[in-house]
């Protein structure tokens, strides 16, 4: 568990994508606790949180060891990065999604 917290740590600190959507996953719990969503709907939020975070921190450890095993440009690296990133780019875009069916009912409510 030791190493696991530190890796979550290093990756809050130093990763800019995951310090975005670490403060987006902070404003997603206020604005929860401000529409007063349901426990499903609470279970869901953070389902889709953690799918987008841990997403993003596999898709950065992908960068990281590829950058370590030919820093220079290689046009499959590129590829393996761009992979990567498409994760998470379906990740986000769910999460959005979850977001969108969450909140706009909410929202529309004001």
């Amino acid at each position: 568990m030791g190493f696991a917290f530190k890796g979550a740590i290093k990756l809050i600190t130093t990763e800019h994508s995951v310090m975005v959507q670490s403060s987006i996953a902070v404003l997603l719990i206020i604005a929860g606790f401000y529409f007063d969503i349901s426990h499903e709907e609470w279970l869901i939020q953070t389902l889709a949180i953690g799918l987008v975070l841990g997403i993003e921190g596999l898709n950065t450890a992908v960068e990281k060891v590829a950058d370590f095993i030919h820093p220079e440009y290689h046009e499959r690296i590129g590829f393996i990065k761009d992979i990567a990133a498409g994760a998470v780019f379906f990740a986000a875009m769910t999460a959005i999604a979850v977001g969108c069916i969450i909140y706009i009912p909410h929202i529309c409510k004001l």
